[in-house]
């Protein structure tokens, strides 16, 4: 393909892509592995079964002339480039071999393979390919977020270099409106809330880019601990949906693989408004409120080997908790627990041997603005995550983003700030979550 042809052939690349999502998007790279829903309808019904492609030959200007090894004719200097076409002396990659380069791919570039064939589609739609990058260890995270004054949900690459908005999520206006809770198991989004028929949850799929209604917890309740544990989600306590608004102390756990909700032994506590988190291959619940509405400085751990919850006592003895807080702002990193204290808007550390915390600084994020609430604290691979009114007074009250690499043992905390300027989003964090695929 000449040059003039592969500029021309990008220009309809990114027209095409434009038309399709109502958006623009570069050809050299979109965030997320998809673009708007319209992109993918586009090929569901009849997707081009290939685009080829040849890379324009640069024949060095020499006096040795080339000649072809099939039909033993002479391309000089003035011969022809070559045209689009297979060529029979490039040996056929297997199946296997072919899913294992794609796998490798960085995912912000898989939207492109559905210019390429059907089976490349398939491999993205149903889910094959993200199966292959689990296998052979490679993920990348990206962040999907609901901030105040949004009707969309919008997702962020682990940079926030880039972000895209969702497809609308098609539930009533109660919904929308009302307190709303998210997870991640996979590569699915689970949103809970309630709509005006009673409780419900939706679930957003990266393999299609499209929301799905159900499937429904074991126990509907609202308030309560999550947290993604390998590939799967498990939820415990909270309130429960019916006309008791009974405390829980049950537990479950959603399978992305086959969309179901398998329950899980019971807690020794009821407790709502507590958090989890994973770590040591273990899902833990801390804190919270019991039936009286007392505070809960307890708290417990679920083994998946011994199928069993140990109560562990005083777990957050050096953590100030209060009725007027929201539940512990907790993430783990490196298999290290770090809490964000909202009073002081310090950043704390669970020392495992001595069952105590340290304190390592101050967080650049006013935690104490809203008395915890609306502010994302997450674990985003090896750093810390948290997005929220910023604690400069010149910044503004826009969304600001900071991650670190923190250390139990470290001296100073090295924030590093995102340009969130160009968001433009609400610093109030409805809902955040990370996908890790």
């Amino acid at each position: 393909m000449s040059k003039e042809k592969e500029i021309r052939f990008e220009e309809e690349l990114e027209d095409s892509c434009s038309n399709s999502c109502g958006m623009e998007v570069s050809v050299r790279g979109l965030f997320g592995g998809d673009c708007g829903q319209g992109f993918w309808d586009r090929f569901d019904k009849s997707p081009p079964e290939k685009i080829k492609v040849c890379e324009s030959m640069r024949l060095e200007q020499t006096s040795v002339d080339v000649y072809s090894s099939d039909e033993g004719r002479v391309m000089g200097q003035s011969g022809d480039d070559p045209q689009d076409a297979d060529y029979p002396y490039v040996p056929a990659l297997s199946d296997e071999l072919e899913n294992l380069i794609l796998a490798r791919v960085p995912r912000s570039e898989y939207w492109k393979f559905c210019f390429v064939n059907k089976r490349y589609l398939g491999l993205l739609k149903t889910g094959e390919l993200f199966k292959i990058r689990r296998e052979i260890g490679v993920r990348e995270s990206s962040v999907f977020m609901l901030a105040s004054g949004e009707s969309c949900w919008w997702s962020f690459d682990r940079q926030f270099t880039s972000r895209r908005m969702l497809p609308i999520l098609p539930s009533d206006t109660c919904f929308t409106s009302g307190d709303k809770e998210s997870l991640c198991a996979g590569t699915h989004l689970i949103v809970s809330g309630r709509e005006i028929d009673g409780v419900v949850i939706w679930r957003y799929e990266l393999t299609t880019n499209r929301w799905y209604k159900g499937p429904s917890m074991r126990t509907p309740r609202c308030l309560f601990a999550s947290a993604t544990c390998g590939n799967v989600a498990c939820v415990a306590g909270g309130i429960g949906m019916d006309s008791n608004k009974e405390v829980l102390n049950s537990a479950e756990k959603y399978n992305p693989e086959n969309k179901k909700w398998e329950p899980l032994p019971r807690m020794h506590r009821r407790r709502r408004m507590c958090s989890g988190c994973y770590m040591d291959s273990k899902f833990y619940v801390l804190g919270g409120r019991n039936e009286h509405g007392d505070d809960l400085r307890c708290a417990e751990v679920y083994d998946e080997a011994t199928n069993t919850w140990e109560l562990i006592p005083e777990m957050l003895r050096d953590v100030p908790v209060s009725t007027s807080h929201s539940p512990p702002l907790v993430a783990v990193v490196n298999n290290e627990l770090y809490a964000l204290e909202t009073s002081s808007n310090q950043l704390q550390v669970y020392l495992k041997r001595s069952k105590s915390w340290k304190k390592l600084g101050p967080v650049p994020v006013r935690a104490d603005f809203n008395k915890g609430w609306g502010v994302a604290f997450k674990s985003l691979g090896n750093e810390l995550l948290v997005i929220g009114a910023s604690s400069i007074s010149y910044a503004g009250h826009g969304m600001t983003i900071y991650t670190c690499c923190p250390y139990p043992d470290a001296e100073e905390l090295n924030w590093k700030l995102f340009d969130s300027g160009r968001n433009r989003l609400s610093h109030f964090i409805l809902n955040c979550s990370v996908i890790v695929a």
